[in-house]
């Protein structure tokens, strides 16, 4: 129970740490679920291929490039009138404020036909302020083999918006990137035949474990009530399918729905440096231990007085610095941490007042002594 008569900030993080503590045990309490094998693994070669290309946007309302500080704009385009027959002359300064250069990206699925249609992002890589109402051009995508797989062509979606008058602008989002839903085209596919060494399939884990791979062997072959998958390690399984192409997609469909029940994960605790956010698992556990915990600050103030002679003598009225340099250190006494459970660890660690920035450091002092019982990662 919190006591009323408490400040009201000792309130308010008292409050936080009692919802905090509730919730923690709300999810200790939910049953453990089974998981779908397609929820942690994938079959070998079926994946997206990423795609990247070169282009232009044309139709901007003068917040395209400044063809002076990104010279390859004008290079690009001088190109691209020369293959539609136009020639510039040499040494043309076009001053064209209406076109951007962009990289434009994509994902590949698996299993794409020549003809369907893929969304792409498109980013500006000179000085355009804008690619609002811009149009992409006619940009082939490549694979990472160097070989055209798709091309891109469409009229951008941007989804900022901005103002601007007088030296005073304002903006919302981001103006020099957009999507175009379905803007490019698939003109080759990707050569995949699963199955093809004698109906042998590879079925690999998003994360390695020898545990789950056990799990997964045993879920397949008591499914089809013979042994047909194998663990080659701790992330491949190689799975004995149909030669038939029609009865291999079921017997794919078939594994990938089939349900088991994962063992706990190892204990971790993750630190994210650029946030401050630390974040745990319900397998972290804490051997006995003493912890002291206290914030020192140091706060140096300067003020800045002045020294005026008397009004008959030859000195000069100058500036004097009044530094003060003031140490301050909160009271830090040996506090016995311990905890069997995710519940016990954040009661003993909340006990401390510590801020996320000085829980790394507790964390860390106590993985070196031995007390914490988890792997540290740093994110």
């Amino acid at each position: 129970m919190i006591d009323s008569k408490m400040p009201k900030q000792k309130r308010t993080v008292a409050q936080a740490a009692k919802l905090f503590l509730l919730t923690c045990l709300c999810l200790l309490a939910l049953p453990v679920q089974a998981e779908r094998i397609r929820e942690i693994a994938n079959f070998a070669g079926v994946r997206d291929n990423v795609l990247v290309g070169y282009g232009l946007v044309v139709g901007l309302d003068g917040t395209g490039d400044q063809t002076m500080q990104a010279p390859f704009t004008g290079q690009s385009l001088t190109n691209m009138l020369s293959q539609l027959g136009i020639t510039v002359p040499p040494g043309t300064n076009m001053q064209l404020r209406n076109v951007a250069a962009v990289m434009v990206t994509a994902d590949l699925p698996p299993f794409s036909r020549p003809g369907q249609r893929l969304d792409i992002n498109v980013s500006s890589i000179g000085n355009a302020r804008s690619l609002r109402g811009g149009t992409l051009l006619m940009t082939p995508l490549k694979g990472a083999d160097g070989d055209t797989y798709a091309i891109a062509q469409g009229n951008m979606l941007v989804g900022g918006s901005g103002a601007a008058a007088g030296g005073a602008q304002v903006q919302v989002n981001q103006l020099a990137g957009g999507r175009i839903p379905g803007g490019a085209m698939v003109e080759r596919e990707v050569p995949l035949d699963l199955g093809a060494n004698a109906g042998l399939l590879e079925l690999e884990l998003k994360q390695a474990d020898f545990g789950t791979a056990q799990l997964v062997v045993n879920a397949i072959n008591n499914e089809f009530g013979r042994p047909v998958a194998a663990a080659r390690d701790g992330r491949v399984i190689a799975l004995d399918g149909p030669m038939n192409p029609n009865s291999r997609v079921n017997f794919m469909a078939q594994v990938e729905n089939i349900r088991i029940t994962r063992r706990e994960a190892p204990a971790k605790v993750i630190f994210n440096a650029r946030t401050g956010s630390v974040v745990m698992n319900s397998a972290v556990t804490l051997r006995r231990a003493a912890v002291a915990h206290g914030n020192l600050s140091i706060v140096i103030d300067t003020r800045f007085l002045v020294s005026q002679p008397n009004p008959f003598g030859q000195g000069e009225t100058v500036v004097v610095p009044d530094t003060q340099i003031e140490i301050q250190e909160q009271d830090a006494y040996l506090r016995v941490v311990e905890g069997a459970d995710l519940v016990d660890v954040v009661n003993a660690l909340n006990a401390l007042g510590a801020t996320p920035s000085d829980l790394m450091s507790i964390l860390e002092a106590l993985k070196a002594s031995g007390s914490l019982l988890a792997d540290l990662e740093i994110i």
